[in-house]
This record gives C-alpha cells, structure tokens and sequence, in this order.
C-alpha cells in the first residue's frame, strides 16, 4: 500500500514515477523548484490547512501541479507531500553553502556594520562565494562563520539540536521561527549526514538498530514514544520538541515517561541508535 505522505497522487493526477503502480487519470514529471523563503507544506491549498511540514530557504520542492496560488508536490529530502505557495518558489539553484547556526543574519554589505537586512534559520541553503569574510549571495552576505560548505557535516547531532534550545514548537516547523519533534530530530541528524523521514512513525521504523531492552542508553539514541519522537542527551535526559513546554528542552527520560503513562500503557515504543 502507498503511503500518502510519501508518494504523490490525488485522484485526478500521480506523480509519473507512480504509472505502473497506480491507475491516473494523469500522470506528471516532477518540476523542481527552489523554495525562497521559509514556507509551510500543508495537506489542502488553504492557509488553514494543516501544516505537515515546513520547506527551508534553498531546500527543493518538486511541483507537479500549479493551480492559482498553490502548487503541489512534494519536497526533494524527504519525499513529503503537500501544497505550498506558489510565489515562495523560485528557479532550482545548485547551493554552495547552508547556514549552520540558529539564526544568520543577511547584510547588505561585506562588513557588520553594514545594515542587516534579513535572516536566514538553520538549514538554509545558499549560492555564494567568499569575500572579505563574508558570503555573497543574491539576497545579501553572510559571514562566513555562520555558514559552511553544503557537503560540511556536523559531528553531533545532538549539539545541532541543542542550537534549537528554547525554540517554540510549531506543529509542522523544522525550524524556520518554530520545530516540532520530528523535525528536531531530521534536521539534526541531517546535518549529520543521516538522512531521516519526516514523521514519528517513520523514524520509529526505519533509523538506526533497534536496542535490546537491557541496553543502557547513550549521547544520541533516539526514544520513540506514542506520536513523539526525542534524543538523548546522555544516559537520562532527553532533548526534543513538545507541546507540554511548548519548546525545545533538555529534561530527564524518567519525566517524559511519567507524563506520558498516565495515558499510555507504552510510553516508549523503541530505542535505536544511529552510530556504532
């Protein structure tokens, strides 16, 4: 069975890679678009649809139908399937750098004393070259300590997810001025070079090794719980996005798990790890 967040069909038109697989009565070749800002994916061409994901500065979308104001497709890193709009994206770009702390700052010049005219979230990605300390890219510059080469990898994932510390959680967010769980979770280990799906579920299933019961815990390991997903900061304590905070915290395991079992028999449905 097709998962409907993940492969792009509606009843009227399919993504082409699908033909064969389920009957369209259209089928598209995906057209890749660069978004221009930060955008939210959501499930119906509404600004009151529910978000299910976010899409970052230079991250690519494949658009595989533009009505009005909403195209719809699905975003390159993961596959996930929505509708953004239409005027946040721009022609595909071939990204030299991405931004590699919280928040960067555009200038309109090559010194910091220049007028700051933007920002740019973690992830953002960018064409640029140096000059005099700083990245020239077409929306302004960014010095060069607040990004890096777009193949650099992070060593940690859990001190990039520690850059989000005290962000707001925002159902669908992955870090353009709010994150949720899961979206922590994939940015973080995305800077790493681990490639994660978007949804709680589908890291539970997929990253890592699962671990044995009796194993103890360590920096990194990934705690799933009923819709909630976190890592660990070391043996006890858990850093992750939620809505009982409504932020990005560091707090201990035993915490999470009380909160959760008074509604849930399994607070924790898997522990895995990602590295040897």
């Amino acid at each position: 069975m097709l998962d409907a967040r993940t492969s792009a069909f509606r009843s009227d038109i399919a993504d082409v890679a699908l033909a064969g697989t389920l009957f369209a009565p259209h089928y598209a070749a995906p057209m890749s678009r660069s978004a221009l800002s930060g955008t939210m994916i959501r499930n119906a061409p509404s600004h009151q649809a529910e978000a299910a994901s976010q899409l970052l500065v230079g991250e690519e979308f494949a658009v595989l139908d533009l009505t009005g104001d909403w195209a719809w497709g699905y975003s390159r890193h993961d596959h996930y399937v929505g509708y953004v709009v239409a005027d946040s994206l721009g022609a595909p770009i071939q990204p030299t750098h991405r931004v590699a702390v919280r928040e960067a700052l555009l200038f309109a010049g090559p010194s910091i004393k220049s007028p700051a005219i933007g920002a740019l979230p973690f992830g953002a990605k960018v064409v640029g070259e140096a000059d005099n300390g700083f990245i020239r890219t077409s929306g302004g510059f960014l010095h060069h300590r607040h990004a890096i080469a777009i193949d650099e990898r992070a060593a940690d994932a859990v001190a990039v997810a520690e850059i989000f510390l005290g962000m707001p959680y925002l159902w669908g967010g992955r870090g353009d001025d709010g994150i949720d769980c899961s979206g922590l979770t994939q940015v973080a280990l995305a800077a790493t070079g681990v490639i994660a799906p978007r949804d709680t579920d589908m890291q539970r299933e997929s990253l890592g090794e699962l671990l044995p019961e009796e194993a103890p815990l360590r920096r990194g390991d990934i705690v799933s719980f009923p819709g909630h997903v976190g890592l660990m900061v070391d043996e006890t304590r858990l850093i992750h996005a939620n809505a009982h905070w409504m932020s990005v915290v560091i707090e201990p395991l035993a915490d999470v798990v009380a909160r959760l079992a008074t509604h849930h028999d399994r607070p924790i449905l898997s522990r895995r790890r990602t590295t040897a």
